[in-house]
């Protein structure tokens, strides 16, 4: 293989621009096919007939594109949410495929739309939540999706983050999470509001209620209570026994298949180093035996028709596009739909190696080597940091990685401590351990690639998105000396502003942030030694900072802060401000410019290639 500077660079709008086509859907009845594809450069829904060159257009979006959408029961509209400029106060949008009609079901600029559930035997009928009445809850409401008339169901109580709906759209109860963490798992009935059971801080972060089967009687759960990991159980509500489906001894459950009329679960996945399958359903056996055989990579069901006949599946592989198929349960045939990003076809791009090492205090931690292709080693680095925190890297595409590597970097992103996936026991143990230990989890990480001949010492920067852009700016004032440059996106660089800033709708959540990163009003010097902002005198590496102005979850003043100290302590930086976008870069001329300027400030402080 050529060595990556022999190798083509790629264009950052093949990697980084809209996708050409994404998210295919059948509708229900299974006679037409739908995907996202840009109209004008704005991304946009089309459909068609699966098969036949008739695709076209129904929505007409002209600012931030379409991104998230459904289709309705009865096959004849779609539903999609919008926001304003990145604000996250979403709005439901419905279009007529036909007429192609658009009506804002929730017409009210600085109110939160949650779609809470639609099921098949109620078509006409979607339950959804909004914060109108009090902008720190939200209240549960009917819209007919014929008449489009908006009614009130159940006003939430308090302290309800969290609606819990079984498949006759009746309200059945709702989460709520106590002062300490927490979370009480809570029915409604006649006599009104009872806690039917609890979940203690260390389970639930990583517990949650799933589906109801649809005769009502028994409920999915998601639980680590009494295991290290969340293991899948069914339960059921008349007995109240509880049985074990699905665990794993080091990896949690994170996804179930369900089967689109009983609300049966029929798989459930396991994400290891790659995403594992655990059939329960022999009906789907041999498909999935099938699917997983046919193509490399992880495969995932998108969507089924009501008749369970066809399924549109989607492959996902680290060194190329994602390809998405239509499959027929009756004959077994799988029929090529389109690749996501079909020009990377053209291009080498480079494999994501999954890769462990010990932390310093005996953890191991996993993690993703994107190396460039061709290129052994020792090669500047950057330290992809994931947000979140709670969440986790996976494998397959990662556009982000591919082009560091590209341009000549090492991509390493590692799972840290309070990373989601792997037990309980890892969450919690990032617990208050912001710029601690979970940062350490990261120094080590770069100790790891040093010594593995991967990274150059001197050419090792540091890089990622909100918890990540916080890991960025750590890294340039916890540990000065280990990173030669750092890349900030959207991070918050005060802890006691961040906490005392969420938006008005995560305060029924909010003991959560307090047990798990610090409590303003009790450990305000504990989160001032935690915040760079507090340390910007110790920076001296170059930084690059970008933000949204209309970021509803870390402020525009987070970035603004630590800007100010860095103007006025002399220190080399770029900032980067959108007016139009929020906690991310939606719309691609403002992701491009961005990765513009990043490739740029890449090339200068640690010598990898740009695109002229």
């Amino acid at each position: 293989m050529p060595s990556t500077t022999e190798l083509p660079l790629i264009p950052l709008d093949v990697l980084l621009g809209n996708p050409t086509k994404s998210g295919p859907k059948l509708s229900p009845d299974g006679s037409r096919l739908s995907y996202i594809a840009p109209v004008d450069g704005v991304l946009n829904v089309f459909v068609g007939t699966p098969g036949v060159d008739d695709f076209a257009a129904v929505t007409s979006d002209r600012d931030r594109g379409v991104r998230m959408y459904w289709w309705t029961y009865d096959s004849k509209q779609l539903i999609y949410l919008q926001d304003s400029g990145g604000n996250e106060n979403w709005n439901i949008f419905v279009v007529d495929i036909a007429s192609k009609e658009t009506v804002n079901l929730t017409p009210m600029p600085e109110v939160q739309a949650r779609i809470i559930a639609y099921e098949k035997r109620h078509p006409d009928v979607m339950l959804v939540a909004l914060n109108n009445r009090d902008p720190k809850l939200h209240d549960v409401y009917r819209i007919d999706l014929a008449t489009r008339e908006l009614t009130p169901v159940m006003e939430n109580p308090g302290d309800i983050s969290r609606w819990i709906v079984d498949r006759d759209l009746n309200v059945r109860g709702g989460n709520a999470t106590r002062a300490d963490g927490g979370e009480e798992v809570r029915f409604y009935d006649k006599g009104g509001w009872r806690t039917v059971f609890s979940w203690e801080p260390e389970d639930a972060l990583i517990s949650e209620v799933g589906g109801f089967t649809i005769d009502g009687r028994s409920l999915y759960l998601h639980d680590s209570a009494g295991a290290n990991t969340c293991r899948l159980f069914k339960w059921n509500l008349d007995t109240d026994e509880r049985t074990l489906l699905v665990e794993d001894p080091t990896y949690d459950v994170v996804d179930t298949v369900v089967h689109p009329d009983t609300g049966e679960v029929q798989a459930a996945i396991i994400l290891r180093e790659r995403k594992d399958w655990v059939i329960l359903d022999p009906s789907i056996e041999d498909d999935i035996v099938l699917l997983r055989e046919a193509y490399p990579g992880e495969v995932s069901i998108d969507t089924r028709d009501l008749e369970d006949r066809r399924w549109v599946v989607s492959y996902n592989v680290d060194d190329g596009p994602v390809s998405s198929y239509l499959y027929d349960r009756s004959t077994r045939e799988l029929q090529f739909l389109f690749d996501n990003r079909p020009e990377l076809r053209n291009y080498t791009l480079a494999k994501r190696e999954p890769v462990s090492y010990t932390s310093r205090d005996g953890l191991t931690i996993h993690g993703y080597l994107t190396m460039p292709p061709g290129i052994t080693g020792p090669v500047p680095t950057v330290l992809y940091v994931h947000g979140g925190p709670w969440g986790r890297d996976a494998w397959g595409l990662e556009v982000t990685a591919q082009w560091m590597a590209n341009r000549g970097y090492a991509a390493l992103q590692v799972n840290f401590r309070g990373s989601t996936g792997y037990g309980k026991a890892f969450v919690n143990a990032g617990d208050k351990e912001w710029g601690a230990k979970m940062h350490d989890d990261l120094v080590d990480a770069v100790g790891w690639a040093v010594d593995q001949g991967i990274a150059d010492p001197k050419r090792v920067g540091i890089y990622g998105g909100s918890y990540g852009g916080y890991a960025a700016l750590a890294g340039a004032t916890f540990t000065p000396d280990l990173f030669c440059c750092s890349v900030d996106i959207v991070g918050p660089s005060n802890l006691i502003t961040l906490i005392n800033s969420v938006p008005p709708y995560w305060i029924p959540i909010l003991a959560v942030f307090k047990k798990r990163i610090g409590d303003p009003e009790t450990e305000a010097e504990f989160l001032k030694s935690r915040s760079p902002l507090f340390l910007a005198d110790r920076i001296k590496i170059p930084m690059l900072i970008a933000q949204g102005a209309n970021d509803p979850r870390v402020k525009q003043a987070e970035s603004d802060q630590i800007v100010e100290a860095l103007k006025a302590n002399g220190v080399d930086h770029e900032y980067v401000l959108f007016e139009d976008e929020g906690h991310g870069f939606t719309k691609p001329e403002n992701r491009l410019k961005f990765m513009r300027i990043a490739e740029r400030f890449l090339a200068k402080h640690m010598g990898g290639r740009v695109e002229k």
